[in-house]
């Protein structure tokens, strides 16, 4: 299939990319499944390298997520190849046959073992995946491993994205620099559950494995897992975070550098999290859902999700219907514990609804106004206990069934 235009919603200006020390990357085209384009990337990471990974939670997880998930869990992360177009999901001992060649071949070029060689595959679930296309193209992306840059490796992984998603962060760390640069793929099957969509995040900061891992899964947990499209869980959601070490900034737990590493780390994952909302197939609106005042967190973020992934919710704002009624019924089939008559609701900063009913002054054409624009908040407080969370979505338009009815073709 062609993407015809960029999402409206797509970052006007291209970010400026700092240069990391400790990775190297290169990107081919194979031709496996798009044409005239690169699908293929290779990131390769200096030996001091360490490895941190969330990864999709579906019980038919594809063999690149299984095979990445032990390499990441024995430590020993030294290079990864992605390959967009076909997602060697469900292929049985096809897909493990496929994979491990793949692997082979990158062992035999650059010298290293099996077990440090991860693997990334986003595109088509249940088609076999072509290893012999893959094998033809490993030589020439070791061979140039250092000449692609963020924008091209971005590129490079896509599907259905209309635009490649990329960012950074620099920290000043006295008279020493870190830098965090990320990339992601995304655009529909979007509820990450972590632990098709994927990121990758990489510092020169020097981290050991274990808090790498737990600023991860702590980052992860307010940034891509708090993003939804179409409430549908890919076979191959995975996020990788790398910390080369080359800057010689020590990033640990004694000291005051980790809390100001994982603000800025968290800048990158949200910002990256975003893009991918704001690429959402078909999407027009980008929509912050916040919820406070729930019994937990959990339960604020359950509730969120439910108004996130509701479509008529979706709908109403795509149409620019200011039907409120459908966030109501979205908080109430959460299943979480509510009570009605505490419930205030605001669209746009506009008071809705108060005391478990309409506000006796809503002025609806204020709320029409903002629904008109393509940034739209919902606030929702439960006023029971303090748990909160902010869920980010995007509208559900007729262009999101165009993508998906024509998605193989």
């Amino acid at each position: 299939m062609t993407i015809s235009k960029i999402s409206p919603l797509a970052p006007k200006i291209l970010v400026k990319m700092p240069p990391l020390t400790g990775v190297e990357l290169a990107t081919a085209a194979s031709g496996l499944k798009y044409k005239n384009r690169d699908d293929l990337l290779l990131m390769v990471f200096s030996p001091e390298t360490t490895i941190a990974g969330v990864f999709t939670k579906s019980t038919t997880a594809a063999i690149s997520v299984l095979l990445t998930k032990h390499v990441v869990k024995i430590g020993q992360g030294r290079c990864l190849l992605v390959n967009a177009g076909n997602a060697n999901a469900f292929t049985g001992v096809d897909g493990e046959r496929s994979a491990n060649s793949i692997l082979s071949s990158i062992s035999r070029v650059s010298g290293l073992p099996v077990s440090s060689i991860m693997m990334a595959s986003t595109g088509v679930i249940g088609e076999p995946l072509d290893d012999v296309i893959i094998n033809r193209h490993i030589d020439n992306l070791w061979n140039s491993k250092g000449t692609a840059d963020w924008y091209q490796a971005a590129s490079a992984i896509k599907t259905t994205d209309t635009f490649a998603k990329v960012t950074s962060q620099t920290v000043e760390f006295g008279n020493q620099t870190v830098n965090i640069c990320g990339i992601a793929k995304g655009s529909g099957m979007i509820a990450p559950n972590m632990a098709t969509m994927l990121g990758f995040i990489v510092t020169d900061a020097k981290i050991e494995k274990s808090l790498l891992q737990k600023i991860l899964l702590l980052v992860n947990n307010k940034s891509f897992n708090s993003i939804t499209v179409d409430s549908d869980t890919s076979t191959n959601d995975m996020v990788l975070a790398a910390a080369t070490g080359a800057s010689k900034v020590v990033i640990s737990y004694e000291d005051s550098t980790v809390d100001k590493f994982i603000s800025a780390f968290q800048k990158v994952m949200v910002d990256l999290a975003h893009q991918i909302v704001k690429d959402g197939e078909g999407a027009s609106k980008f929509i912050t859902i916040n919820v406070t005042g729930g019994v937990s967190n959990n339960s604020a973020h359950n509730i969120a999700k439910s108004i996130a992934n509701s479509p008529l919710v979706k709908t109403a704002i795509a149409g620019e219907d200011a039907n409120w009624g459908r966030i109501v019924m979205a908080i109430g089939k959460a299943g979480e514990l509510v009570k009605t008559n505490l419930i205030t609701i605001r669209v746009g900063g506009v008071l809705v609804a108060t005391n478990g009913k309409k506000f006796e002054g809503y002025k609806e054409y204020k709320v029409e106004k903002h629904i008109k624009s393509d940034n739209i908040i919902i606030d929702i407080d439960l006023q029971m206990q303090d748990g909160n969370a902010t869920v980010w979505t995007c509208d559900l338009t007729h262009e999101y069934i165009s993508i998906n009815a024509d998605y193989r073709s």
